[in-house]
């Protein structure tokens, strides 16, 4: 594993860390269960709004709760180990509970972003960004470029 996957603990000091040199942090999550050009397009924009992006993935247990059987496809550590790879995450964690309330509260990141499938008023943590002065984005939506629709066309093959 990278070095950029951190635990809660890790990630709110890196926060204060990259809060007192001015940096600005972005914040998104998700499953990114079989990564794919719509999560690249995704993220990279993400980054292009601050100076570090942070990727919180949903855990093993709560993929298949979001997605259903047979997902996630790839298991948390490996969906960890792939983010970590791309250039525009700086860091990485997993996240056990049904939302990642407790981790945006706890980072109160300068922008938080979900994917435009997402409208403003359903983003999970918003309330929170905006009341510490933070602004919440749904970025576009890359249609026909979905995890779900990848495995539909892989099994109908």
């Amino acid at each position: 594993m990278t070095g950029k996957l951190k635990d809660l603990a890790e990630l709110t000091s890196l926060r204060q860390q990259l809060r007192s040199e001015g940096k600005i942090v972005v914040f998104t999550n998700g499953c990114f269960d079989l990564l794919h050009p719509g999560h690249l397009t995704y993220l990279t924009q993400a980054r292009e709004l601050g100076d570090a992006l942070i990727v919180a993935i949903n855990s093993d247990r709560w993929v298949t709760a979001l997605k259903g059987p047979g997902r996630p496809i790839l298991n948390q550590q490996d969906r960890a180990y792939m983010l970590s790879g791309l250039e525009p995450v700086t860091l990485v964690t997993i996240f056990d509970q049904e939302t990642p309330k407790e981790i945006i509260t706890a980072l109160l990141p300068d922008v938080l972003v979900k994917g435009g499938d997402w409208p403003l008023d359903k983003i999970v943590g918003r309330k929170e960004v905006e009341q510490a002065g933070g602004r919440v984005m749904s970025l576009p939506y890359v249609t026909g470029l979905s995890t779900s629709e990848l495995v539909r066309r892989i099994q109908s093959l």
